[in-house]
C-alpha cells in the first residue's frame, strides 16, 4: 500500500481534499476529525506522517503536537501544520512546536504534495497497484498443518469462493513448495512439532522469494503464550482454533487487501445503494464499515447525492447493525446527502426497540425509495 498518511482535520472538506491530492500515489490515507480520534489512530495506524490542523475543537493541533511529542514511539513522526492564520507570531510560533512544515489554508492540492513528498518517499500508483485484487478472484492458500481435519474444514469452508487450498504436514515440505510455486497466503500451525511453525516462519521471512507473503498462524483459541510469541515473531494475523470460516476469510481478505466493496455497494438509477447480506455478521459489518466512507465520498465526488440503505434481506437487528447504521446516516448528514433505508418487517419492528433507532423510518422496496427520494420533500431518517 506504501506509506500511511494521517489526516487530522475537523473540517471533512480539508480531509476530502487532501485525500484527493494524494489518490495518485501508493498510499493510505487516514482520518481523524480531532486530536484525541488523531492520537487513536496514531497508536493503531502508526502513521508516516501527520498533516494537523493548528484550530480544532475537544483537542487542537497544539495538544495533539504536544502529547505526540512526549510519547517515546510517537515523537519522531513528522508532522505538517495547517493553519488559517498566516501572521508572523502565528508562523514563528507553530515553528517553535517542531513540525517539520507548514500551510497556509486555503492550499493547492499540488502544493501540499509537494510538502509532503519532501518528507516522505511518494510513488505514483502504476495500472497494477491501482487494481486491487477482488474477493472473487482466484486465490492460492497453503495450509501447513498436521491435522487432516484443519485441512479439510478450511477447504469445505471455502467452497463458495474461487480459493484454491494446499495442504501440507510438514514444514520441510513446504519449503520445498514455495520454492517451486508460490501461494497469495500461508497458514501456519503454531502446534507443529518441534516449534517447526516458528523456524518456518523464519526461514520464509528470510527468503527473498517469500518475505513478502502474508503468514497467518493457527493456535487454539485458549493457548495465549503462543498467541503472544506470534505476534512477537511478526505474523501477519493469528486464527484460533476451532476455526471460524467466516473470520478466516476475513483476515485473509484484510492481509491481502482484497476489495469486498462490489459486495456492498454499486450505482444504480444516479444513486448509490448499499446492500447488506442475509448472513449479516459482525465481520461483515465490519467489512462495509470499512469501505462505507470511500465508497459515498467517491460518489459525492462524482455527483451522486443519494443513498439506498436496503437492509431488506436481514432477519434481525443487532447491535453491529445499529452502528453500522447510524455510521452511515451520520456521514451522509456530513455531506448533505440524502438518504432513505429499505428494512424486512422484522428490522423494522426491532429497531423500535432500540433509543437510537426507534425513530427510523423503513419502506419495503428499491421502487418506495427511490419515489421517496424523487420527492420535492423526501420524508427521510
Amino acid at each position: 500500500m506504501g506509506p500511511k498518511i494521517l489526516t487530522v482535520d475537523d473540517s471533512k472538506t480539508i480531509r476530502m481534499i487532501v485525500a484527493r491530492a494524494f489518490r495518485p500515489f501508493a498510499c493510505e490515507i487516514l482520518e481523524a476529525a480531532d486530536g484525541v480520534e488523531g492520537l487513536a489512530v496514531v497508536k493503531r495506524e502508526k502513521p508516516d506522517i501527520i498533516i494537523l490542523d493548528f484550530t480544532m475543537p475537544i483537542m487542537d493541533g497544539v495538544e495533539m503536537l504536544t502529547k505526540l511529542k512526549s510519547d517515546a514511539e510517537a515523537r519522531t513522526i513528522p508532522v505538517v501544520m495547517l493553519t488559517a492564520e498566516s501572521g508572523r507570531e502565528n508562523v514563528l510560533r507553530i515553528a517553535k512546536l517542531g513540525v517539520r512544515d507548514y500551510l497556509i489554508k486555503p492550499f493547492k492540492e499540488d502544493l501540499i504534495v509537494e510538502r509532503v513528498g519532501r518528507i516522505i518517499d511518494l510513488k505514483a500508483r502504476t495500472e497494477v497497484q491501482a487494481k486491487a485484487k477482488r474477493y472473487d478472484d482466484p486465490l492460492h492458500v497453503l495450509v501447513v498443518d498436521d491435522k487432516p481435519a484443519i485441512l479439510d474444514q478450511i477447504t469445505s469452508g471455502f467452497t463458495d469462493t474461487k480459493w484454491t487450498v494446499h495442504g501440507l504436514a510438514q514444514a520441510g515440505q513446504a519449503v520445498d513448495y514455495c520454492s517451486q510455486r508460490l501461494p497469495d497466503v500461508i497458514l501456519v500451525s503454531l502446534s507443529l512439532p518441534e516449534n517447526s511453525g516458528y523456524m518456518l516462519f523464519q526461514m520464509f521471512r528470510a527468503s527473498v522469494k517469500t518475505k513478502g507473503l502474508p503468514i497467518l498462524a493457527m493456535a487454539v483459541k485458549t493457548a495465549t503464550e503462543e498467541h503472544a510469541r506470534a505476534q512477537q515473531f511478526g505474523f501477519t494475523g493469528i486464527i484460533t482454533k476451532p476455526i471460524d470460516v467466516e473470520d478466516l476469510k476475513h483476515k485473509i481478505t484484510r492481509a491481502l487487501n482484497l476489495d469486498t466493496s462490489y459486495r456492498y455497494f454499486e450505482r444504480r438509477d444516479g444513486l448509490l445503494v448499499m446492500s447488506l447480506p442475509a448472513n449479516f455478521s459482525p465481520a461483515v459489518a465490519n467489512d462495509v464499515s470499512t469501505h462505507l466512507r470511500a465508497k459515498v465520498c467517491e460518489a459525492v465526488d462524482s455527483g451522486i447525492n443519494r443513498l439506498v440503505i436496503n437492509m431488506g434481506q436481514l432477519r434481525s437487528a443487532d447491535v453491529n447493525l445499529i452502528k453500522l447504521g447510524l455510521g452511515a446516516i451520520q456521514l451522509c448528514q456530513e455531506l448533505d446527502m440524502k438518504f432513505i433505508l429499505i428494512g424486512s418487517d422484522v428490522v423494522c419492528s426491532e429497531c423500535k426497540n432500540y433509543e437510537e433507532t426507534k425513530d427510523w423510518q423503513f419502506v419495503a422496496t428499491f421502487e418506495e425509495a427511490i419515489g421517496v427520494l424523487n420527492a420535492k420533500t423526501p420524508t427521510l431518517v
